[in-house]
């Protein structure tokens, strides 16, 4: 099969013929019609993001979506023919730059039927981030106040829709441009962070998407989510803070599927590469100026 492989950390991503991988008892063969790009994909390859994880060479890549071809023993979710999507064995590599992968049932769910493959790759990491964030860790409730930085990007124009979703009252920051974009998706309110101030909106939970934002925003009593560095320690005494590392949710693929099918959630692809093009993609998306999400085209 054709994958992209990096023999080195900050060197070329190049095309090569691998062998196809089997499934083991519990996993199945996916045959990847596409996958999505990340900010940790480009970081990882650069020598950052999950690079500690990978042995090299490795193939890059965790957002699949494709056709189960083969399932190992013991799989009952998933058969042969079914269209999944999915973010397998992160942070571990799950090689998803590539024609076929092999990973656990449980880490894939049905893809939305009304998404084709490129949207669907497009949803998973960056989704589930999202999900994972306002659902299971900040409960967002109807009536809260939610700020979201970077809102335009992959993981924040997810959020902003799941915290709609949620009942919540949506603040988002980007850059003045993008501003009806956000809006256009639900946003309540949306601030352009290079010549404006959020200090003072007083909300519920902080969604900070960029690094190193100030909490003086959060309401006494509120909750402060870290995504890119994390933040593992107090800083400021009367709010909740909490780190977040993503990972594989087949109950959060299902739920983030029901969004999209209901109306309610909604992927933005900003551009598509061929497989071949893994390095171009990457370059685009380390311009920091994408809209939602770059997917490789593997078919």
């Amino acid at each position: 099969m054709r994958a992209i492989i990096q023999n080195e950390f900050g060197g070329p991503l190049t095309l090569t013929d691998v062998p196809k991988p089997s499934p083991l008892p519990t996993e199945v063969l996916v045959r990847v019609h596409a996958a999505g790009v990340n900010p940790v994909d480009w970081k990882t390859s650069a020598g950052s993001g999950m690079a500690g994880m990978q042995t090299l060479p490795f193939i890059n890549g965790w957002d699949v979506s494709g056709v189960v071809e083969e399932v190992g023993f013991g799989v009952t979710t998933l058969k042969a023919g079914d269209e999944v999507y999915g973010m397998p064995w992160f942070p571990r590599a799950a090689s998803a730059y590539a024609e076929y992968v092999t990973a656990p049932s449980r880490h894939f769910a049905k893809k939305p039927k009304s998404l084709t493959h490129v949207e669907a790759a497009a949803l998973p990491l960056a989704a589930l981030t999202a999900w994972q964030v306002l659902v299971d860790t900040a409960d967002v409730q109807p009536g809260q106040k939610v700020l979201v930085t970077a809102a335009a990007g992959g993981v924040g124009h997810l959020a902003v829709q799941i915290a709609k979703a949620r009942g919540a009252y949506v603040i988002g920051t980007a850059r003045e441009p993008k501003h009806a974009f956000l809006k256009e998706i639900g946003a309540d309110e949306v601030i352009d962070y290079t010549v404006g101030d959020y200090a003072g909106t007083d909300v519920d939970v902080f969604v900070d998407l960029v690094g190193g934002s100030s909490p003086a925003s959060v309401r006494p009593g509120g909750l402060f989510v870290g995504v890119p560095s994390g933040v593992d320690r107090p800083i400021r005494g009367d709010i909740r803070t909490s780190p977040i590392l993503v990972e594989p949710d087949r109950a959060g693929l299902q739920a983030i599927a029901a969004l999209v099918e209901s109306g309610e959630l909604r992927v933005h692809v900003d551009a598509t590469f061929p497989l071949e093009d893994a390095g171009k993609a990457h370059a685009l998306g380390e311009t920091g100026r994408t809209q939602g999400k770059i997917v490789l085209e593997t078919l």
